[in-house]
């Protein structure tokens, strides 16, 4: 808490009469945990503040000991933008032998890898059966057991392809995002699945991405194979040559400055922002001071509260190019019923969250307290060390299927209310904010926070250990969501044009 707010969050659901501890109060209305209950009167109009920052403005006047939420918490953008750069931070980076490692794969490019797998990529949404099939195979029994270290054959299927045009914002996206995934380092080795006459042709992406075929890089044609049964034992066979390949990688130490981060968060609740997502933050400080990068994603969820990121912007460039964003976001969401604040989901609200002001104040704490050193569009490559921007929607598989194709190879999750997600070919981590919902999903969730509110470690404890069990993770510990079996229906390209 900061000393002007007017609010406390409930850790434990209220009743009336139950006493406030620390404010000298009691409840004068019931209050779910997780939610906002008022410790100094609030007058209609007044701004309220959570965490030192503006979350909103009072409906009503509100006296202490209230139920702070949506029937007297109205929705009030703040644009008291700070200086470009005005708290630049100096990073205490760790010496290079101290700079602790895991075990990755180092591939002939030089980049890093987590898993190892064989991609199958449809190049349309019509290739996705066979896609599908020919991955299939491999899930058999016994069929991988000749080539141990293969991590597994990954389809990738998806909703587009075809009826959108060359040149259009969407194709270039989907273009950009498939050679993301096409020369992520988590692959060995591509198979690329086309149907033939789609908008979406392979040579058309293979030229626009520099790539060229070769013995860890082979494409079909569905039409030109001979149809669906034909197309399917071609690609099984191309992939049974890749797999001989993939299985000579072995894990070798990799410094943590290899690592890409992905930050995610979905279905928080108003005890996201105090334990699991300041956490993270912790953890991504650790993180870049060894030279890793960290890829805060999810414009809409940074809307309120962009200047955390702006007063640290390392250059007067990449701040305008965030301003850029939100700017086109706020024009692009006009059309909806609420614009930005309609990105606060009907969960994220029972759990305590009442205005995207409020949710992006935790959204934004997931990326820690260093300096912002790029902002990149949506799956263009991660190529500064640091804390990088990439813009997004707030929906989870599009916004991580855009950090993988940016170059994430670990994907660390943050949710109060429960989401079940996976990214393959990268492993995702999911902490949960508290320690109920931890309980009652042990089998999804990797890391519980809510132990901070019990007071049994700090922050920079918490932090340590998350930063643990990335390189952990990154170094072949199954994740929940790879136990389970997440991450082939979550590759979700964005997708912003007509259809034609």
């Amino acid at each position: 808490m900061q000393h002007d707010d007017q609010v406390a969050i409930a850790i434990d659901a209220l009743d009336i009469g139950d006493p406030l501890d620390g404010f000298g109060l009691v409840a004068i209305e019931a209050a779910p945990a997780g939610h906002k209950i008022a410790i100094a009167p609030i007058k209609a109009g007044e701004e309220v503040r959570r965490m030192g920052l503006v979350i909103g403005r009072a409906r009503m006047d509100i006296l202490p000991g209230s139920w702070v939420h949506e029937h007297n918490l109205g929705y009030e953008p703040s644009h008291a933008a700070l200086e470009i750069g005005a708290r630049l931070r100096n990073t205490r980076f760790v010496d290079a032998d101290r700079v602790p490692v895991f075990q990755g794969y180092r591939r002939s490019n030089g980049k890093v890898g987590t898993r190892n797998y064989i991609g199958v990529i449809a190049s349309v949404n019509c290739s996705s059966l066979v896609s599908k099939k020919i991955a299939e195979h491999f899930s058999m029994p016994g069929a991988l057991e000749p080539y141990p270290g293969v991590d597994g054959v990954v389809p990738l299927t998806h909703k587009s392809g075809c009826s959108v045009s060359n040149g259009s914002t969407s194709m270039d996206m989907l273009r950009r995002t498939i050679g993301g995934y096409m020369r992520h380092p988590n692959f060995a080795g591509i198979l690329l699945v086309g149907l033939g006459c789609e908008d979406n042709q392979i040579s058309a992406l293979l030229k626009d991405q520099h790539f060229v075929p070769g013995p860890m890089l082979r494409t079909i044609s569905i039409q030109d194979a001979g149809g669906t049964r034909a197309a399917i034992s071609a690609g099984v066979a191309d992939v049974e040559e890749m797999l001989v390949e993939a299985a000579k990688a072995e894990r070798e130490p990799i410094p943590a400055s290899e690592l890409v981060v992905g930050l995610q968060c979905g279905g928080s609740d108003g005890m996201s922002g105090l334990t699991a997502n300041p956490a993270l933050g912790a953890a991504v400080d650790r993180l870049v001071a060894c030279g890793g990068t960290a890829i805060l994603a999810e414009t809409p969820e940074i809307h309120g509260a962009e200047n955390l990121l702006l007063e640290r912007a390392v250059s007067h460039e990449v701040g305008e190019r965030l301003i850029a964003l939100i700017d086109w976001w706020q024009d692009y969401t006009r059309r909806e019923p609420q614009g930005f604040d309609g990105n606060a989901s009907p969960g994220n609200r029972e759990g305590g969250l009442t205005t995207i002001l409020e949710k992006s104040l935790g959204a934004v704490a997931k990326g820690g307290t260093t300096n912002l050193v790029d902002v990149i569009h949506y799956a263009e490559p991660a190529e500064k060390k640091g804390l990088i921007f990439m813009d997004s929607p707030g929906f989870d598989p599009i916004s991580a299927t855009g950090q993988v194709a940016s170059g994430a190879n670990l994907i660390m999750f943050t949710t109060g209310r429960g989401s079940c997600f996976g990214c393959r070919p990268t492993p995702s981590v999911k902490l949960a904010s508290n320690t109920p919902m931890f309980d009652r999903m042990r089998e999804d969730m990797d890391f519980n926070c809510g132990t901070l509110l019990d007071g049994e470690e700090s922050l920079e404890e918490m932090g340590e250990r998350i930063f643990q069990l990335m390189l952990e993770s990154a170094s072949g510990k199954a994740t929940r969501s790879e136990d389970l079996g997440y991450g082939d229906d979550e590759f979700a390209p964005w997708h912003i044009n007509a259809w034609l």
